[in-house]
């Protein structure tokens, strides 16, 4: 008796019908759809800032502004959105910069120069994101719980470095890249080191097999191990990656500034985690945008600058923040139960 082959079945068991296209494209035109929208809210943002305030708004100082602003958050926010898409959180963020900040701008410290400043901005980030990292992966602690003790930890001990003052950065080859002299093409420095960072973030999540162990990580962390991942390890190097962001931000933010403040990156943690979602990062793990995170910064950053620009109050653009936020997060509820 002659045996025909079973026709090939999706992941349901079912026969995909003929002409059915693949499950990613799907997913690719999901995101095309994301991208499209965060573009277009962008775009809303920009036509209202120019309406209402076109003069300011829309000049190149300004603009130049906004994103060098966008530039220390949105370094912060690639290293939360790897975090996130493994399926963790980093409530520390703000409080390792404003450690960073601090230690980095010390006397001693600035007698190193610009080496000693930079080098000890990313080796902070990076210590405190090994603790986090140690705590949740081989110390078996949540997330929540270990990052939320680095935060008390780490604004703790930054203002105990600074005594509650402002420690005045005086290295000229710091404080030279902050001038409109240092800009390339109207570009400052911070936004280059900004893109730099996001492609190199993008190319990790999207083109390596790191990226891979991130989201397979977060979609199913039992699975993932029993694929042969070590999650512990991986859930670690994800926390020195978001600590790296961290320390680099924190240098940036010196550059911006000219000082290092114990209430440095004050509540980047909520903006960080807010740009991710809006962006499109599954804030239950499992899937993960560079680009949708940097259009949530920008975004973020630019209904900042308009409420400023129009002297509305800060209470006010906490109140858009929540908002945009749980609107978000309603939408991947919504999206998540359709698919």
């Amino acid at each position: 008796m002659t045996q025909h082959a079973s026709p090939p079945r999706d992941s349901t068991g079912k026969v995909p019908s003929a002409g059915a296209p693949p499950a990613w494209r799907g997913l690719m035109a999901r995101a095309d759809v994301r991208t499209l929208s965060l573009l277009g809210v962008l775009a809303a943002l920009i036509v209202i800032g120019g309406i209402t305030k076109p003069d300011e708004f829309l000049d190149t100082r300004n603009l130049q502004l906004v994103l060098t602003q966008a530039s220390v958050i949105g370094v912060v926010t690639v290293g939360m959105t790897f975090v996130i898409t493994s399926g963790g959180i980093d409530l520390s963020v703000g409080a390792i910069v404003a450690l960073a900040s601090v230690w980095a701008t010390t006397v001693a410290t600035q007698e190193y120069g610009f080496g000693g400043i930079l080098f000890t901005a990313v080796i902070v980030g990076v210590g405190c994101g090994l603790v986090n990292g140690l705590l949740i992966a081989y110390g078996a602690m949540v997330p929540f719980i270990a990052t939320l003790a680095m935060l008390a930890s780490a604004r703790g001990l930054a203002l105990q470095i600074t005594d509650g003052k402002t420690q005045i950065v005086t290295v000229p080859s710091v404080l030279d890249l902050g001038e409109r002299d240092a800009y390339v093409l109207g570009i400052p420095p911070l936004v280059m080191v900004f893109a730099v960072v996001t492609i190199i973030g993008w190319l990790i999540l999207n083109r390596t097999t790191f990226g891979r162990r991130t989201v397979a990580v977060g979609g199913n962390a039992e699975a993932a191990r029993l694929a042969g991942i070590d999650v512990r390890r991986q859930r670690l190097y994800l926390y020195l990656l978001s600590g790296l962001c961290c320390g680099i931000a924190a240098f940036l933010l010196i550059i911006l500034s000219g000082s290092g403040q114990n209430t440095n990156g004050n509540l980047y943690e909520l903006d960080a985690i807010a740009a991710a979602i809006i962006g499109g990062t599954l804030l239950s793990g499992g899937r993960g945008t560079i680009t949708g995170s940097v259009l949530g910064v920008l975004i973020f950053t630019t209904i900042t600058n308009i409420f400023a620009l129009n002297n509305l109050q800060s209470d006010v653009q906490q109140i858009a923040k929540g908002a945009i936020i749980v609107a978000a997060v309603l939408v991947q509820r919504r999206t998540a139960s359709t698919t």
